[in-house]
């Protein structure tokens, strides 16, 4: 690559950096920086956890991804000096310059101080989490003894996730189904307890009533208990404790999720950038994604307050997605000296995974749901995988070799 031509520094491996890095890729110095080394189809890692997907199929490693015209350094970004137009990375003494800047890099768990959740809760957000969390029903299931009485083993096998929005209502339904069906692998009496606690007054609060309800009915066929209007005040390595109709309550639990919230990550905590305290310290941007502090500095994403765009798009992966292309169009024509373009961006529809067998998907305001459904989301996120190329073999690799779940420990 030529010295010549302008640098682009892309922070973020995530949707709003991987495609933008893609579309730009040729039109000038292309530098990527994330801390992982994969991409993560994030709608699909609950499927990882399952065992309906594999790694490779919704984590393809960065370095496949992107070709000759995007360098990709694998780190840490720990500052950024504006004025100089340059990036600190953790471990390395030369910094990475830039031209046009582009913030990617997503949000991190929110706890929201909630005592004991950050040390004893399990993120839902990498494949470590859902690695994490597998093994920790693995495990459960394997302390308890074939014997042991129906309520004895609900006891030991009770499950807690935080937040009913689509993260937790994906995790919990599909925690439900695999842990029912291992208790009659496993011959075991009784069934297991996932609870699904929300503070708000219902689950998936955003949806239509329809794709809600249809939400809510399908959870409580699965078994899953949904406690609303409840505030979890304390975790510990064996219980929660919340507020349950103005009631004081622990449980004890074999494994807690958190997907409670979103806060944008700490490294844009602490920049030098106009942000929003009361939208979650999200950078104030223009609707051509613009930073309003520095017209060479992009942001979108989670961390990115945007305004030309539907409520629900917020915190979604279709929000980085979509603003993947508008970036890419924006910075090509800043570097030209040409008009920047703005973008209302729209809900391409919800498709919400529940279970190991079932989906919902609402698309046009038809909401369809169950095995139709889920070969429709298998569908729609093998489109959203960056590479025809990694498309094509995860395709054949899902039609010849299935879908099917993994049992837990079988």
């Amino acid at each position: 690559m030529s010295t010549q031509q302008p640098r682009i520094l892309i922070i973020g491996g995530g949707f709003g950096g991987v495609f933008t890095a893609l579309e730009l890729a040729g039109e000038a110095e292309v530098t990527l920086v994330a801390p992982e080394d994969h991409f993560l189809l994030t709608p699909m890692l609950y499927e990882y956890m399952s065992g309906e997907v594999e790694a490779w199929h919704i984590a393809p490693p960065l370095r496949e991804l992107l070709d000759d015209k995007v360098r990709f350094i694998r780190g840490e970004v720990t500052d950024i000096d504006f004025s100089a137009r340059e990036a600190t990375i953790r471990g390395r003494t030369r910094r990475a310059g830039y031209d046009v800047l582009v913030l990617a890099v997503g949000g991190t768990t929110n706890y929201f101080d909630v005592e004991g959740a950050e040390e004893y809760s399990i993120p839902f957000r990498r494949l470590s989490d859902a690695d994490k969390l597998r093994q920790r029903m693995i495990g459960t299931l394997d302390r308890i003894a074939p014997d042991t009485d129906p309520q004895d083993a609900r006891a030991r096998a009770t499950f807690a996730v935080i937040g009913g929005g689509a993260s937790g209502v994906e995790v919990a339904s599909k925690m439900a189904d695999l842990l029912n069906d291992a208790f009659q692998r496993r011959g075991l009496a009784g069934k297991p307890r996932v609870m699904l606690i929300e503070m708000g007054k219902r689950i998936v609060a955003d949806m239509g009533d329809e794709l809600h309800d249809y939400v809510e009915k399908s959870l409580r066929e699965s078994g899953v208990d949904i406690h609303t209007d409840t505030r979890v005040h304390r975790i510990t390595e064996s219980s929660i404790f919340f507020e349950d109709d103005g009631r004081e309550e622990e449980v004890k639990t074999a494994g807690v999720v958190w997907t409670g919230g979103v806060r944008v990550a700490p490294l844009i905590e602490n920049l030098a950038l106009k942000r929003d305290d009361k939208n979650k310290n999200k950078i104030v941007i223009h609707d051509t994604l613009q930073t309003q502090s520095y017209g060479e500095v992009f942001a979108l994403g989670d961390i990115a307050l945007y305004k030309n765009a539907d409520a629900k798009l917020s915190g979604t992966a279709q929000l980085a997605f979509q603003q993947s292309s508008l970036a890419a169009a924006n910075i090509k024509a800043f570097l030209k000296g040409e008009k920047l373009n703005t973008r209302y961006l729209k809900v391409q529809g919800e498709a919400v995974s529940l279970g190991t067998e079932g989906a919902a998907v609402e698309t046009a305001g038809q909401v369809v749901h169950g095995t139709l459904a889920r070969q429709a989301r298998f569908a729609l996120y093998m489109s959203r995988l960056p590479t025809w190329h990694h498309r094509l073999k995860v395709g054949a690799s899902w039609f010849f070799e299935g879908t099917q779940p993994r049992p837990l420990g079988l």
